[in-house]
């Protein structure tokens, strides 16, 4: 009789938390899903990001520099690649990605990585009215699906209404929140506590928010 072989160990604790929300969201946005059916492979130009991405799934993983000089780390797991496929994520889903099983608790943690991905805030000084501050918080995505559930969510859970846009090229969706929607989903995503997030983006929305009095 043949003997038969080990069973996959997982190397990620596939337990919902916060922290693990987190690292998908990140996932959602800079990682992709190798073609192998095994390999998990996440790149950012922060090697905070990195760490955090690492961190919040709470393994140790060695990091790396790729040709295009962004700091990436890859590790093999079939269980945590099974999984991701099982809740929505797939190989090459830059364009084709859409909704993402995430229990409703932990959607904002999820949000939030997604923010520190491929999320951005812009602030000016509109010159059509004395002292008006605008300020947005926008989520970027190649895949239209995707943009569509984040604002549907975010629609469910807070009732606010952002917008689309495309880029100038075409290829990304931008979904806009502006001033006082703005300020009530950045405080919905860091919760006024000390969460996982990539310090720069974080430091400069409490800038921001400054300039007309307010905190996260």
């Amino acid at each position: 009789m043949r003997r038969r072989g080990r069973s996959p160990a997982g190397k990620v604790k596939i337990e919902w938390s916060p922290n693990f929300a987190y690292a998908l969201g990140l996932l959602a946005a800079d990682g992709c899903l190798s073609p192998d059916g095994r390999h998990i492979v996440f790149v950012s130009k922060d090697r905070e990001q990195v760490e955090n991405f690492l961190r919040a799934l709470g393994i140790v993983n060695s990091i790396g520099k790729n040709s295009t000089g962004h700091w990436r780390a890859q590790f093999g797991d079939v269980l945590f690649y099974r999984y991701l496929l099982s809740i929505g994520f797939m190989p090459n889903k830059s364009k084709i990605i859409g909704a993402v099983s995430v229990p409703r608790e932990y959607f904002f943690d999820f949000l939030r990585g997604s923010f520190d991905g491929d999320g951005s805030t812009y602030s000016y000084w509109d010159p059509r009215w004395k002292s008006s501050f605008m300020f947005y918080t926008v989520f970027a995505s190649a895949s239209m699906s995707h943009i569509n559930w984040l604002r549907r969510e975010i629609s469910k859970r807070l009732g606010v209404k952002g917008h689309i846009t495309r880029d100038r090229e075409g290829t990304t969706m931008q979904l806009k929140y502006a001033k006082r929607t703005s300020l009530k989903l950045l405080r919905t995503m860091y919760g006024g506590g000390d969460v996982l997030c990539l310090r720069r983006k974080r430091l400069k929305i409490v800038r921001m928010l400054a300039i007309v009095g307010q905190k996260l």
